[in-house]
């Protein structure tokens, strides 16, 4: 009882009549609830607060800005003069602007050399078979696309051929012949007064088709093909112009790895005059190329780069620093980036003097098949040697390791010989024998150390001109 009077709200009963009762307890009303103001009470009471705050955060920008500016404008500047001892070695001409020396070089190259530079587009009469049977309108096709209902709610029911009359005739299809570009590569001309051009030979070998050059700024000409050649991946156009910019050939002889060069090319046959930049990576390369359509053939000594050779791009020229065309573009690794080859310009200068000597190219030839030595082959067969070339037949029966009639055939050549040397050079995948042979000319007689059923013996042979025209 005692807990409940304390604790009671109400006045205890022992302090009913006490007057001092009254000074030491009162009971406690709740206060008054403060009446909230209105929305626009609030916003007058806190706009001085807004206003201050306002005020303080533009002169806060105002005053970042200016920190700002010159304190960039000082670190800015430090770091401009402190990095400017590990740029590339720069050239001054005078009082002009300083360029580094490998950007330099690499403009003017381009400069000079893409004016000669074209694109080959190749055109051909296409068959095509129009049935007026199957031609549908556009609607016809959206309704049979998108609609849920059964494919013959639109097209009506289909009705027996053997009821009712004989239906009317339908047109038979018809054959049109379309003149269609069905490819295209690059090419640069080599001589301006005579309108030649180089590129590949897989870029216009097909015998049929039209073959059009667009030069760099945009002009048209028809042109006619010289030559193609049997033994590498060069050929020969022929413009009816002589005025237009020519390249210069340098020599592909003193290339070094490491070398920066520049592939300039008809990049994926739409985008002319594509350049790209990289270095020599590998020198005397052997790989064997495969075009569209099936065919391959064994590329010698070419030139293996990282500069992208793009699709298009084949026929075009591989240049140096100088302006000079080094290489012409001619294969792409499918299984690695940046792996491009380019055939050493030297191989197709004999090519052109040929042309411009006689019309067409004069090969010498010796008319063998054959497969260079390697320890692979040394193993599985148990050769005493382990260098040469070896005569072989081909993947068809047709192909015979020794060609009725050539000069090898003469001279008494056979089959599983091994041709070890050509005048005393030894044949390896550093020197092939169609590399060695190619440096002579038809009518030329040449020394062969030749591996015959265990023994070595000396064989001469006299060249011959590969497939010479007829008059």
């Amino acid at each position: 009882m005692f807990l409940k009077k304390v604790f009671s709200h109400r006045k205890p009963d022992f302090l009913k009549n006490d007057e001092d009762a009254k000074v030491i307890w009162t009971e406690k009303k709740p206060a008054p609830k403060k009446k909230l103001g209105t929305f626009f009470t609030l916003r007058f009471k806190l706009r001085p607060i807004m206003g201050v705050m306002l005020v303080s955060m533009i002169i806060g920008t105002v005053a970042g800005g200016f920190a700002g500016y010159y304190a960039g404008s000082y670190f800015l500047t430090d770091f401009i003069s402190t990095s400017s001892i590990v740029t590339p070695q720069i050239i001054r001409h005078g009082d002009n602007v300083s360029l580094s020396t490998s950007n330099q070089d690499a403009t003017i190259a381009v400069e000079q050399a893409s004016p000669a530079v074209v694109s080959i587009i190749v055109s051909k009469e296409i068959t095509t078979s129009y049935n007026y049977n199957n031609l549908q309108s556009p609607m016809d096709q959206f309704f049979k696309e998108w609609s849920l209902l059964p494919d013959d709610f639109f097209n009506g029911p289909r009705i027996p051929e053997n009821w009712g009359p004989n239906p009317p005739e339908q047109p038979a299809p018809e054959e049109k012949k379309e003149k269609k570009e069905i490819g295209g590569g690059t090419g640069f001309i080599i001589f301006s007064e005579d309108g030649l051009i180089l590129t590949n030979k897989h870029v216009v070998s097909d015998t049929e088709a039209e073959y059009t050059v667009i030069t760099n700024d945009g002009e048209k000409y028809e042109a006619e093909v010289l030559a193609r050649d049997p033994f590498n991946d060069i050929a020969i156009l022929k413009v009816q112009v002589s005025d237009l910019s020519e390249i210069k050939l340098g020599d592909s002889d003193t290339l070094k790895i490491g070398q920066t060069v520049i592939a300039i090319g008809n990049a994926l046959g739409e985008y002319r005059n594509t350049v790209t930049k990289g270095v020599i990576s590998g020198i005397s390369r052997r790989v064997i190329a495969g075009d569209a359509s099936g065919a391959s053939e064994v590329l010698e000594n070419v030139i293996q780069t990282d500069a992208a050779i793009n699709f298009g791009n084949s026929g075009g020229p591989l240049i140096n620093l100088q302006g000079e065309v080094i290489g012409i573009n001619t294969a792409i690794s499918r299984e690695g980036q940046l792996i491009g080859f380019a055939i050493p310009v030297n191989q197709a200068k004999q090519v052109i003097e040929s042309v411009k000597e006689y019309g067409y190219i004069v090969r010498p030839y010796i008319g063998v098949r054959y497969t260079l030595i390697n320890k692979d082959i040394v193993e599985k067969n148990n050769l005493e040697v382990d260098y040469g070339a070896l005569i072989v037949r081909g993947t068809e029966e047709s192909d015979l390791a020794v060609i009725p009639g050539s000069p090898a055939n003469k001279a008494g050549l056979v089959e599983n010989d091994i041709i070890l040397e050509v005048d005393g050079e030894r044949i390896d995948e550093e020197h092939s024998l169609s590399r060695s042979i190619q440096k002579h000319k038809p009518g030329d007689e040449v020394e062969l150390k030749v591996y015959h059923q265990g023994e070595e013996k000396i064989v001469k042979v006299i060249l011959e001109e590969y497939n010479k025209p007829t008059e």
